[in-house]
């Protein structure tokens, strides 16, 4: 095999991995190629945790055509039993010749174990193949093993001049139909959706995924779109128990600074779960994250007003910028996108790396990272 060759089978192999990023979680997506002889003998990826993981697939389309094969996997195959047996020892009893794996795993259970016994078992095995993309798949994984908390994607939708409702309180809509089904994607590949009990109160929104189909299985078959959890940052316990997110598909946390037992009691009754994350006054924001994954949440979608998504951008707890832009005006008396109070000059600015612009129907999605020097709690 040519370094090129391993690119061209490796990149296969990504492609695969990404069709189960709605659907792993809390795994990450895995996607394995066999290789023999120059030809495709088998291929897979993890579609759902407790079901076979990538390799089990191809190594099972591809038979007795694996022993002697190239494998290329975008993760170390796991090495320990959980709820399916250790894919190392699947690819041993294979008889596969040669492993390219793309990235290690971080998770202690794995963490090289799996490339040792491959080694171990005489198998050739090239590692770090291609960490940069392997790692773009599953930030979440990664973020919760690394730091103990998920990767935090803010969206926010603003007109031209940089406002998100009208002075009116009037938000209905910013962006065009495009963008929204769009924004509909990014709640089906996150795990919570999380929005304060201001946004609650004012929008009584629903935060669910409506899309129309399915996701695709390696079976051929479509799977229904997954529900992400709803989390609500409810500081003193007022979010309405008749709100409409309330008894949906996927559930709907509420984490407060209080454990008002009256008021617990009754938005339990209306099906929430409630979880206390108390600061002094308000929900301590980093310990509402630890939380989340503690529950093995990895992707967090925040859609919230400018008070919590400038509190998480001022905490370090942002990940990602997703920012809609629509080609209209709103006026210096709308909302603005993000409150950030005490920046009073050019010296205090919060600089964000700009990593991707595209159009979306009328819109434009402006994809960023925050990259101030304060940025918090990083690994």
């Amino acid at each position: 095999m040519t370094d090129s060759d391993d690119s061209r089978w490796m990149a296969r192999a990504l492609e695969l991995a990404a069709r189960g990023r709605y659907t792993t979680r809390p795994n990450p997506a895995v996607g394995c190629v066999i290789v023999r002889d120059g030809k495709v003998v088998g291929e897979g990826w993890h579609m759902r945790a407790g079901e076979p993981h990538a390799e089990v697939h191809a190594l099972t389309a591809a038979g007795e055509a694996a022993r002697g094969a190239t494998v290329y996997l975008t993760l170390e195959p796991c090495s320990h039993h959980g709820r399916t047996p250790p894919c190392a020892e699947a690819l041993v009893a294979a008889g596969v010749a040669r492993v390219v794996v793309a990235m290690g795993d971080p998770n202690p259970q794995v963490a090289g174990d799996g490339i040792r016994r491959l080694r171990n078992a005489g198998i050739e095995v090239v590692e770090d193949a291609d960490v940069a993309a392997a790692e773009a798949i599953n930030p979440g994984f990664l973020s919760r093993i690394r730091r103990g908390r998920p990767w935090v994607r803010l969206k926010s939708a603003m007109s031209l001049d940089g406002r998100t409702a009208m002075a009116s309180g009037e938000s209905r809509w910013v962006t065009g139909e495009t963008a929204r089904q769009d924004v509909h994607d990014l709640r089906a590949r996150s795990a919570a959706v999380l929005t304060g009990s201001g946004t609650v109160q004012v929008d009584d929104p629903s935060l669910n995924v409506r899309l129309p189909g399915g996701v695709e299985a390696a079976d051929g078959n479509t799977l229904p779109w997954p529900q992400p959890l709803r989390v609500v940052l409810d500081s003193r316990l007022q979010m309405p128990p008749q709100a409409r997110m309330l008894g949906l598909d996927g559930g709907t946390l509420i984490v407060s600074a209080v454990d008002d037992a009256a008021r617990r009691e009754a938005l339990e009754a209306a099906g929430a779960e409630v979880a206390v994350a108390g600061g002094a006054e308000h929900v301590d924001l980093l310990a509402a994250m630890k939380l989340l994954g503690e529950r093995e949440i990895n992707e967090v979608l925040v859609e919230a007003g400018p008070r919590l998504g400038g509190a998480l951008l001022a905490a370090g707890l942002v990940d990602e910028l997703i920012i809609y832009m629509a080609p209209h005006l709103m006026g210096h008396g709308a909302r603005e996108l993000f409150s950030l109070p005490g920046l009073e000059r050019m010296a205090q600015r919060l600089p964000v790396e700009i990593l991707d612009i595209q159009p979306v129907g009328q819109d434009w999605r402006i994809t960023a990272r925050p990259g101030f020097e304060k940025q918090k709690h990083e690994p």
